[in-house]
């Protein structure tokens, strides 16, 4: 059970900060404005689903996608690791963790028009991806799902089964930021949000250089073998 475990602890720090529940409720907030209670919780609910489904999907189909490609688990591990620890230093030294992710939500708004209009038919695009989990999310799942085709088919299982965890337990806490998205953002300080992803950011980067070093040890240790 410990693989189970350790790629859960894996895949949730990794995508934490990437999908900012509580960063990404303010641009939920500002997107959808003032609504009834029952509208958030009705689109918290869809987008969560969504999102779940989505990383799922990406979980699965991740390996038969590289196999398709040609591509190699050290390349996929050395690349990805690479990306991961760039999006980690990229949080980490960001003057405003939800900057990024705000601006996105403004744009789309202004295009969006009245805030009153039903949003419904947008809790996939924009809704759910880019503005929940967007492309980084992407790179973090295929990087992941490689990594737990390792050692033998029990392992591989439980390794996915952690995955699929991280994501269920992810998915529950953009459900519970964006349903109680006004009561959540008026009680939270924008300081205390920002240090608390600092730490998570700095944690990210770690995981990332550790998945490229897997990769690149993998590609160099025939290297000098024969050497």
């Amino acid at each position: 059970m410990s693989v189970l475990w350790r790629h859960f602890a894996l895949g949730f720090s990794a995508l934490l900060p990437l999908v900012n529940p509580l960063g990404t409720a303010l641009v939920f907030l500002g997107m959808v404005g003032i609504q009834p209670a029952a509208v958030y919780r009705s689109l918290a609910r869809q987008i969560a689903i969504n999102m779940a489904i989505f990383l799922a999907v990406i979980e699965l189909i991740g390996s038969y996608l590289l196999s398709f490609f040609g591509i190699s688990l050290p390349i996929v591990q050395l690349a990805g690791g690479v990306v991961v620890a760039a999006i980690g230093w990229g949080v980490l030294n960001q003057p405003d963790a939800g900057q990024s992710k705000q601006t996105a939500g403004a744009q789309i708004a202004a295009q969006a028009g009245d805030t009153q209009e039903r949003w419904d038919s947008k809790t996939f695009y924009p809704l759910m991806f880019p503005i929940t989990a967007g492309p980084g999310c992407l790179v973090v799942m295929l990087t992941l799902s490689a990594h737990t085709m390792q050692g033998n088919l029990t392992d591989t299982v439980l390794a996915r089964v952690g995955l699929f965890v991280a994501v269920i337990l992810l998915s529950v806490l953009v459900y519970l930021c964006y349903a109680y998205a006004p009561q959540i953002t008026g009680k939270i300080s924008p300081s205390t949000t920002h240090g608390i992803l600092r730490v998570i950011a700095f944690i990210l980067l770690c995981i990332g250089v550790q998945i490229a070093w897997n990769g690149l040890e993998s590609l160099l240790k025939p290297l000098l073998l024969h050497g």
